[in-house]
This record gives structure tokens, sequence and C-alpha cells, in this order.
């Protein structure tokens, strides 16, 4: 049976690993990773719109993996309108990128239970094979973790290198052309981030687990014998 020290460390790592998971399929549920504002160019170029005048032609959008919506402000107010990535909009945009996005995102959502059952294991009893043990653990969470990192780093090329908020911006736009003004990352990108700080974080619990500190022994009183005693 592993120590009390030990239980609680993997305990909490495997507590970790499950707040991972949660922060992953929230992200990838909600429609917030990405929000911005959006100009109007063909609408504001027709009325020669000026500094104070280009208010009326910004409008806002904001998506996630699998849908999003826009005010779409061209100077006759602001129109609303919602849309989904799947299975429409896919051509527009690079789906090659967009789909490994998706996958790599769910592959970091099995090792992260993968992580939170191994870490259940050892902090119940200490497991024959190495594998099961905490190298396990820790290759789990690398590979979970390593993941998450690629997920976040594409989806940051898909915006600066694809320019993807344009082109869902522009989806369906025949007559008029945008240009973005903004673009902030949201809470569902972070939560992502946050995922893989909190797999970063059970590797160093893992570590700690490993170090075997001193035990501290106490000092016995030598005992005095003197003749009395063998005596008796």
């Amino acid at each position: 049976m592993p120590g009390c020290f030990k239980k609680t460390l993997f305990a909490l790592a495997s507590l970790v690993s499950f707040v991972s998971f949660i922060l992953i399929v929230v992200a990838m549920g909600t429609p917030k990773w990405m929000t911005g504002k959006i100009l109007c160019k063909t609408g504001a170029d027709l009325v020669n719109a000026t500094d104070p005048e280009l208010v009326k032609f910004i409008g806002e959008i904001y998506y996630g993996l699998f849908r999003g919506g826009k005010i779409r402000q061209c100077g006759l107010g602001g129109r609303r309108s919602q849309f989904t990535i799947f299975p429409h909009m896919v051509k527009k945009l690079n789906t090659g990128l967009h789909v490994i996005i998706i996958l790599f995102l769910c592959v970091a959502i099995s090792f992260s239970l993968v992580s939170f059952g191994f870490c259940i294991l050892n902090a119940i009893k200490v497991p024959y094979r190495a594998i099961k043990g905490p190298a396990g653990v820790c290759l789990w969470n690398f590979i979970a973790g390593g993941f998450l990192v690629l997920a976040v780093t594409s989806f940051m090329a898909a915006v600066k290198l694809h320019h993807l908020t344009e082109r869902i911006a522009s989806f369906r736009e025949n007559v008029f052309q945008f240009v973005v003004l903004e673009e902030r990352f949201e809470d569902s990108f972070w939560l992502c981030v946050a995922s893989a700080t909190a797999h970063a974080v059970n590797l160093l619990l893992i570590a700690i687990s490993g170090i075997h500190f001193p035990k501290i022994k106490t000092k016995t009183e030598e005992a005095n014998v003197t003749a009395e005693d063998i005596m008796y």
C-alpha cells in the first residue's frame, strides 16, 4: 500500500486530471473562443464615412469550433445572425487545420481520463508494472498536455496566419466586404490553456511523489547498567 503522503498526492493528481477533462469538454462545447469587431468596408466606402460615422458600420463577431454569431452593421442598423461551422462553412475555412484542432482536443480528452484512472489506481495500491505506476501517469499527462498545446497553437495559427475571423465574417456575403478591426481570444480558448497547465501541475506532483524524504529517528536513551541491576 502507498504511504499517506503518496496517497494524497495521487488523489490530488486524479482531481486535477478530472478538472482538465471538464475544462476541455466545456471549451469545445462553447462558442466563445474568439470575439472581434468587424467593419463593413463596402458600406463605409459607399457613403465616404468619416471617423464619427464609422460606428454605424462596425459590427461584432464571436465563434468557437462548431458555431458562432455576428452582428452585421452596414449603415441600416444591426442585424444578428448565427451560423454553424459544420457542414456549410467548412468549405470557406482551412478544413484540414480545423478538423486537426478538434482531433487534438479529442485525444487530450481521452488521455486526461486515462490519467485520472491511473492516478486513482496509484492512490489505492502500488502497481506491479512500471507503466501503471508513476512513469505511466507522467506519460499520459505529458501526451494530454502536448496535444492541448498543439490544439491551442493550431487555433492561433488558423486565426493569425489563415485569417479565420475574416473568412467567417465574409461567409455568404456576396455584396459587402468585411475587415477585421479587433480580435480577442476568449474564455473557451483560455480554458484549454488552463487545462494544459493542469497537466504540467500533475507532472510536478508525480515528481514530488518520487522524492524519498529521510525518516526522522528519535534517539533512545542508553540504559545505564549498574552492578545492582546485574544482581537482580
